[in-house]
């Protein structure tokens, strides 16, 4: 599926989805900093995966992990620092929960430091419990 606002096209086709652009966005986040390409690589082929562009180039990204039946959780959401502040995050977002697979699901996600940004799609924060991992990512 592809969904237009002014200049920005989302798309679920992984076909166009550029694991080197990907691999740049997730890099200097505090979550996805210290993932290989080959990991990158195994989630987004494992998950619904979402591309944003401009002019064919891809500035942003996210994915989903889900049964497509009960619960859908959001994951790796991030847009291009040049591109932020131009509500290309939010047209992401929308496409998301819009998705027809997965607009009938209750979805999940986890931040430290965008609460926020996605209270505005009506998520709360909500205690969880989470495995502990050896080097604790969350």
């Amino acid at each position: 599926m592809e969904w237009y606002h002014n200049n920005f096209v989302v798309s679920d086709d992984k076909e166009l989805l550029d694991l080197d652009i990907i691999y740049n966005l997730l890099k200097p986040t505090y979550w996805a900093n210290d993932r290989s390409k080959e990991t990158i690589k195994q989630s987004i082929e494992n998950s619904f995966s979402f591309g944003v562009y401009i002019d064919d180039k891809q500035m942003g990204f996210a994915r989903v992990v889900t049964d497509q039946a009960v619960f859908s959780w959001i994951l790796d959401v991030v847009i291009d620092p040049e591109y932020q502040g131009r509500g290309v995050g939010s047209f992401l977002m929308q496409c998301i929960l819009e998705h027809p697979a997965l607009k009938n699901t209750k979805f999940a996600l986890a931040t430290k430091d965008a609460q926020p940004f996605y209270e505005a799609f009506n998520f709360t924060e909500r205690p969880s419990m989470v495995q502990k991992l050896v080097k604790d990512e969350w």
